[in-house]
């Protein structure tokens, strides 16, 4: 089910009202919103909300049983078992595809594996490692099962993120929650914003040049190749940065916040500060369940490097499973190291200006790996950057600079600026606001193309 149909407008149009009825019915809401988020997740395929009660009940039990045991051994293992199933329902689901293909390419095998891969498995299994994880540190008390429950399956949440963790969630749950107070002006700017980057700006640069030139290079000028670079770099931007802004407001007028996931990235002055703005809350979740235990910059230089490249590689993996996404992810930590040993710290206007250009085309240089669909095309792609210089470009139109200039010009509007937009749609009467959010999403609906297509996130 997704957000920009009819279908899903319909489903949170019942879910809404229901929800907020059954509000002051702690248990009648928590059976309500799970029923919902199932349904929900079900759409793509009911078998998936099996795996999905697995992974609840396993974590569940084993969260609880670490926080009941005082041996530090028991709850060491504990804590092992729970890792390791929820890596082990991970890497089957997602990578058990990869390996045996790797394994057939080295080896000259032909096993067959077609396993396929749950919709939003990567999300919800970070947050269940999360919750064990800071069970055992003593940072969380687990919650009732059926809380936790609602925490795991939250459909707003469930199948791409903001990867949303028990501390910043569970005290929501427990707690009644006021209609009066919920910010439904910002959840409609969010709602629209969101719909705004995925429909009008994400589509339309997919469907008029980035598929069409990463599906054949060779076919295209330099000029192309580059915009399309370019293009692809601002889809998956407003791709993924349309849906969590889409979910934030959605989870807002249910009456729960979500942390923010974006951060305007591609301002950023160099790599380490991309990372405090992409995906913020994968960024975070990297920092403190894998870079820190593993070390972290606590262990002197050549490990504190190690850290890095092996975070970010890990980090590549975890958003797909192909090659191709382990070398996005190496660019990024070997970048990362670089700054590191070279103190890289801009501090005045032109070395700042300077960091953000290089940033963004170090950024852009990683997207050719993640978009394309091996090394060869990925070659492909870089090889004709230098070699069709000339040759005409028709898919370099107004509309699609115009949609690139937006979707990085639009991250350079300051955040008074953002506020004051916010502070004049809340002075409007009710009345105002909806017509105003009726406009906006006719105004969507003309200038997207015809259909949606999936959020890139979704096969993550």
């Amino acid at each position: 089910m997704l957000f920009p149909t009819v279908t899903f407008a319909v489903f949170f149009m019942i879910v809404l009202p229901v929800s907020w009825a059954l509000m002051r019915h702690e248990s009648a809401w928590r059976a309500w919103i799970l029923v919902a988020s199932y349904f929900f997740y079900a759409w793509w395929d009911w078998r998936f909300v099996f795996l999905l009660v697995a992974s609840t009940v396993v974590n569940h039990v084993l969260a609880v049983a670490i926080h009941r045991t005082g041996a530090i051994g028991a709850r060491k293992a504990l804590l092992a078992l729970a890792i390791a199933f929820d890596l082990g329902f991970l890497g089957y689901f997602k990578y058990a595809n990869f390996f045996l293909s790797t394994t057939d390419n080295v080896a000259g095998t032909s096993f067959i594996a077609h396993v396929v891969l749950p919709v939003g498995i990567s999300f919800y299994s970070f947050m269940a490692i999360s919750y064990v994880v800071d069970t055992y540190r003593g940072e969380l008390v687990p919650a009732s099962f059926a809380r936790f429950a609602v925490f795991q399956a939250f459909f707003p949440h469930l199948v791409a993120g903001p990867i949303v963790r028990a501390s910043e969630l569970l005290p929501q749950l427990a707690r009644p929650r006021d209609p009066r107070q919920v910010d439904v002006s910002r959840a409609f700017l969010l709602i629209v914003s969101g719909l705004f980057l995925k429909v009008v700006i994400a589509n339309h640069l997919a469907t008029n040049i980035v598929d069409e030139v990463f599906a054949a290079p060779n076919r295209h000028s330099s000029l192309e190749v580059l915009f399309a670079i370019y293009g692809y770099a601002v889809q998956i931007f407003a791709d993924f940065c349309g849906y969590t802004n889409i979910a934030i407001g959605i989870a807002l007028l249910l009456g729960f916040e979500f942390p923010q996931n974006f951060a305007s990235p591609y301002t950023a002055v160099s790599l380490q500060d991309f990372w405090r703005r992409w995906h913020m809350t994968l960024s975070r979740w990297l920092r403190d369940y894998l870079y820190i235990p593993l070390g972290g910059n606590r262990k002197g230089r050549v490990l504190t490097y190690r850290n890095l490249m092996l975070t970010m590689l890990l980090g590549g993996l975890w958003h797909g499973a192909a090659w191709t996404f382990v070398v996005w992810g190496g660019i990024h930590g070997l970048g990362l190291c670089v700054e590191r040993a070279t103190g890289w710290r801009p501090t005045t206007p032109a070395a700042q200006w300077l960091g953000r250009i290089l940033t963004f085309h170090v950024v852009c240089f990683a997207w050719i790996f993640f978009r394309a669909d091996s090394f060869a095309r990925a070659g492909d792609v870089i090889a004709r950057l230098f070699t069709a210089w000339g040759a005409p470009s028709p898919l370099v139109t107004t509309s699609v600079l115009l949609a690139i200039l937006v979707g990085v010009g639009g991250q350079y509007v300051r955040p008074g600026a953002v506020a004051a937009v916010t502070a004049g749609f809340r002075r409007l009467s009710v009345a105002g606001q909806a017509a105003c959010f009726g406009i906006s999403l006719m105004l969507i609906n003309t200038l997207g193309p015809v259909g949606v297509s999936p959020f890139i996130y979704f096969r993550f």
